[in-house]
């Protein structure tokens, strides 16, 4: 009897500390690699795995969401369950749903949230002296002297709407460096850490939506944002290099630890998850 193919979607969530990004590579490995080898083990054939997003080496991901074909006689939740028990503890198939012909997680989305997370001291300290925070240093950057949060918040609103961001990203593929902001936002997170007790470190979330990110945009803007936070580069810094439309007036990107892709979002068809 013929096993039927079944276009599966499904929600991914990884640490991608110890992974080359999402795209498979050579000899190294990376989150599709170890997506698609745990498909093969539950399924006895090779299945290609699409992500809605290229992840750099180190970036995160609570709401990556990938496609594939996939031979498969029983219930999604059994697929889910076997999926998992093949992966590696750094990465997890958090849901799966049949989707339609014509859906692919990367072409049919129309936003994607990334959000970057940092840790810095609280106003008026002086600095940080204790230069590992083993709890969280994999999931944020530990900045050592305290920002300027309404500053960084007021050079973030240049950014919001359509416009050529070549000064801070490449593009994936062809020349269209063009893309639409729709969030641009830092904001204070409560958190209760033991290990800062004696350390008064402040988190600070920046959040950014768009249709669509060039490669390691979000993390040049971070980088250059930061600059205007620790009062290096002036607000107006950042609508005067976006205009320049000049990758060297950026900063360099802020490292890959803090960063997360939360979310991406489909047209109401395409709504697989809750």
């Amino acid at each position: 009897m013929d096993v039927p193919v079944r276009n599966v979607c499904a929600l991914v969530a990884y640490d991608g500390t110890d992974y080359y990004g999402f795209q498979v590579q050579n000899g190294v490995p990376t989150i599709q690699g170890a997506l698609e080898e745990a498909l093969q083990q539950c399924v006895g054939t090779f299945c290609r795995v699409t992500g809605s997003g290229r992840t750099d080496t180190g970036v995160h991901a609570r709401g990556q969401v990938v496609a594939a074909r996939v031979p498969w006689r029983h219930d999604l939740s059994a697929l889910n369950r076997a999926w998992n028990s093949h992966l590696p503890r750094a990465i997890v198939v958090r849901q799966i749903a049949e989707a339609p012909e014509g859906f692919h997680p990367r072409f049919s989305a129309v936003s994607r949230t990334y959000r970057y997370s940092v840790f810095h001291p609280e106003s008026g300290y002086a600095g940080i002296s204790l230069q590992r925070f083993p709890l969280f240093d994999r999931f944020a950057l530990v900045e050592p002297q305290s920002l300027n949060l309404m500053a960084m918040n007021a050079a973030a609103t240049s950014l919001l709407g359509e416009h050529d961001f070549i000064t801070f990203g490449q593009p994936p593929q062809g020349d269209n460096s063009v893309r639409r902001i729709f969030q641009a936002e830092w904001r204070p997170v409560q958190c209760d850490v033991p290990e800062l007790d004696s350390h008064p470190l402040q988190q600070v979330v920046f959040t950014i939506t768009a249709n669509a990110f060039l490669r390691r945009m979000v993390r040049n803007i971070v980088g250059t944002l930061l600059e205007i936070g620790r009062g290096s580069r002036d607000i107006e810094d950042v609508g005067r290099i976006l205009q320049a439309r000049k990758r060297s007036l950026s900063a360099g990107p802020a490292p890959a630890q803090g960063l997360v892709l939360e979310r991406v979002d489909y047209p109401e068809q395409y709504s697989f998850f809750s």
